[in-house]
């Protein structure tokens, strides 16, 4: 936006209260007469004066308000226009979906499960209108690929996206792809960020992007997605400056404080412009989601569902899903009322603590009602002008309203329960359409469980297999024994929104005795097992990626043999665990070996020393399993720090996500984002959470294992 434009709008859109100070909280300018009472457009959402008799002056404010924005950006609805971009006007409700999400990819049968998914959603949220496929975040960073290379290695690849897309569509539901603008620190491609994800939107078949951590994207968005695929949106996760509300048909309003819990509802700033714009309301970390639903109910505006937070469940409550579950219809049947009607925000009530918006649209009245207070209300709870004619209809009950009339008013009664929602129409039979009554029922069938209790599901461990009991003079060779007994274990974690595991971080341990591989599983070890073992995994995506281009195929690079053999998924390293009479370390056997009994932060003490492992000093690439001698552990491992991560027997779901523990860090990290996951040698102590998906994707290049085996308690 040009300098001259932006001080137009500031003059428009700011106003000196002559009266007294801003209160930046309330997002209104306080004066004495209602025609200086003005919005700050710094604010998401505007709120009235407290004075509940200035609202009228303050709503007179907006209109004007509304003008003078629009002239002073020179807005241009023409996208809204657009009849292939129409349909994001009445996209209320988004499920934020993680595509390793255990509801929606079935990991057991290797495929996508979209209908479980949907139906849940219908039974629970009322349906859904679009869905976002998360891809990369938190697993980025484990290795080199970028977040292009996450969509290309879902499976089937971007050809098996279609064909999830397709089946999305045929269901009614749109698709948006993510676009993270701070992935800058892995593989780069060969053209630029836009071009790369037009081509996606293209091989995808996806109708929008939503754009992580900005507030816009670029001006060249529109161009090269009208060149990609008709109909494709942008949606942005931060507030949406009001200058591009003309070229972004979706944003999310995720304000913090500024959506009160209580009090009036304020009027959200970009919809309130330009009402066929869709908002949708979330605080993914809240377990109570009444004050977002209040605010789109009464805004006309969407919902974000998003309970698997990147590997964090966040339940909703079943009283929030009843109210969603309630809205969802009326918003859809009604959605001109709500994008192309009008629309007057605050009307008064009979009831304290309830608040109200009016949608009128062709002849037809729609009150939307929000009761902000923790008891049920009942009665009289709007008083309206009366049109000869009119009916009247509970539409969250599904059941028609007899209304007092006097002086040519319709006292309105009904009941909202604690912290619910209402709505009532009004109009004449001929304007509210003929299946109003098969629409009623199905509203007054809905379940309304109003307990606002949540819970969380707690994680299942699977059960560590043990192998046959070694004595010292059967133990494989290149195993060191390692005695039972007791340690305090110490655990860290980067915090980050994927979370911990639900595992104390300090806690007592006791272990049997075990024996441990010197060094991880090398790439000659690994070509021994497959020829001897003829192993060939169910899904082969990535397998032995490094490997690739040898002339006789199963046999790694000569220079690499000794080298930890990558590119293997858990079940690739159980399967070479099994076959070897071993198994894999669980995460307090690994953790021991690497730090011994006095739990040093590093193999070599308790200073990093990168002069003692392979952090990409020499190239990203891995080194030989013995090339830092002197980065040994106490019990004599080699390579626990660096070089390569390490699987770890720790395999855990709680129903949404299935993940383990990986150790040690590797050669790469990715530089420039903090949202990147840990890269480099890592501590002893440090607990990774990798989210498992499938097996091209859980491949990485900087991921082995190594192998333990129990023993006997003689030895």
């Amino acid at each position: 936006m040009s300098l001259v434009v932006a001080a137009a709008l500031a003059a428009a859109l700011v106003v000196v209260d002559r009266q007294g100070p801003f209160d930046p909280a309330g997002g209104l300018c306080s004066a004495s007469a209602p025609d200086e009472i003005q919005p700050d457009p710094r604010k998401a959402m505007f709120y009235p004066p407290e004075d509940p008799a200035r609202w009228a002056g303050w709503r007179e404010a907006l209109q004007r308000w509304r003008e003078k924005a629009r002239a002073a950006i020179g807005y241009d609805d023409a996208l809204y226009r657009r009849a292939d971009l129409s349909w994001a006007r009445s996209n209320f409700t988004c499920a934020f979906v993680m595509l390793w999400d255990e509801t929606w990819w079935d990991w057991r049968k290797g495929r996508f499960t979209p209908e479980a998914f949907l139906e849940d959603g219908r039974v629970r949220f009322g349906g859904y209108d679009s869905v976002v496929l998360w891809h990369a975040y938190p697993r980025i960073g484990f290795d080199q690929r970028n977040q292009f290379d996450f969509y290309r290695d879902m499976p089937g690849g971007l050809a098996g996206l279609r064909k999830l897309s397709q089946d999305l569509h045929s269901r009614g539901v749109k698709v948006f792809i993510d676009y993270n603008p701070w992935d800058v620190g892995t593989r780069r491609e060969e053209r630029d960020d836009l071009s790369v994800l037009a081509e996606l939107v293209r091989a995808i078949e996806a109708d929008g992007i939503f754009l992580d951590t900005l507030a816009h994207g670029s001006t060249d968005f529109r161009r090269l997605l009208d060149a990609a695929r008709p109909g494709v949106v942008l949606e942005s996760e931060l507030p949406l400056p009001v200058e591009s509300i003309r070229d972004h048909h979706l944003s999310w309003a995720q304000f913090g404080d500024e959506i009160r819990e209580d009090g009036p509802v304020g009027v959200l700033r970009n919809k309130w412009l330009e009402p066929r714009h869709m908002q949708h309301f979330i605080r993914r970390w809240n377990t109570d989601h009444t004050a977002e639903l209040h605010a789109a109910w009464l805004n006309g505006a969407g919902m974000l569902v998003w309970e698997n937070v990147f590997g964090q469940l966040r339940i909703w409550s079943p009283r929030d899903q009843a109210i969603l579950r309630a809205m969802a219809p009326i918003q859809r049947r009604f959605a001109d009322h709500f994008s192309g009607g009008h629309w007057t925000p605050l009307v008064p009530t009979r009831v304290e603590n309830v608040c109200a918006s009016q949608w009128e649209s062709g002849g037809v009245r729609l009150w939307t009602l929000a009761n902000r207070a923790d008891r049920d209300v009942a009665g009289g709870l709007l008083e309206v002008p009366h049109h000869p004619g009119d009916q009247y209809y509970d539409l969250i009950d599904g059941w028609p309203l007899v209304p007092q009339i006097q002086n040519g008013k319709a006292v309105l009664s009904a009941t909202i329960r604690a912290r619910g929602v209402g709505a009532i129409l009004a109009g004449p039979p001929e304007k509210l359409g003929d299946d109003l009554r098969v629409f009623l029922d199905r509203q007054g069938a809905l379940p309304a469980d109003f307990n606002p209790a949540t819970s969380t599901p707690s994680e299942k461990v699977r059960e560590v297999q043990r192998t046959k009991p070694y004595t010292q003079a059967t133990l494989p060779p290149g195993m060191i024994a390692v005695p039972g007994g007791r340690f305090k274990m110490q655990v860290r974690f980067t915090p980050r929104e994927c979370g911990q595991y639900q595992t104390p971080l300090q806690r007592p341990v006791e272990f049997r005795p075990y024996a441990i591989d010197e060094v991880p599983v090398t790439n000659a070890q690994f070509a021994r097992f497959l020829r001897e073992a003829q192993y060939k995994p169910k899904h082969p995506e990535n397998f032995l990626k490094h490997w690739a281009g040898h002339p006789e195929g199963a046999l790694p690079p000569a220079e690499k043999a000794d080298h930890p053999v990558v590119y293997v998924d858990l079940d690739d390293a159980r399967a070479y665990a099994a076959w070897a009479g071993k198994r894999l370390p669980t995460e307090e056997e690994w953790q021991y070996a690497a730090g011994g009994p006095e739990g040093l932060d590093y193999p070599w003490g308790n200073r990093f020393d990168p002069a003692r492992c392979n952090h990409g000093q020499l190239g990203n690439a891995t080194t030989p399993v013995r090339a830092f001698p002197d980065g040994r552990s106490p019990l004599g491992l080699y390579d626990v720090c660096g070089n390569t991560w390490q699987w770890t027997e720790s395999e855990r779901s709680d129903g949404r996500t299935w993940f383990c523990v990986i150790k040690g860090g590797s050669f790469f990290k990715a530089k420039g984002s903090n949202w990147y996951t840990d890269g480099g040698p890592q501590p002893t102590q440090l607990a990774a959470k990798f989210l498992l998906m499938w097996p091209g994707l859980d491949r990485c290049s900087t991921i082995g294992f190594r192998c333990v085996v129990d023993m006997t308690s003689a030895d």
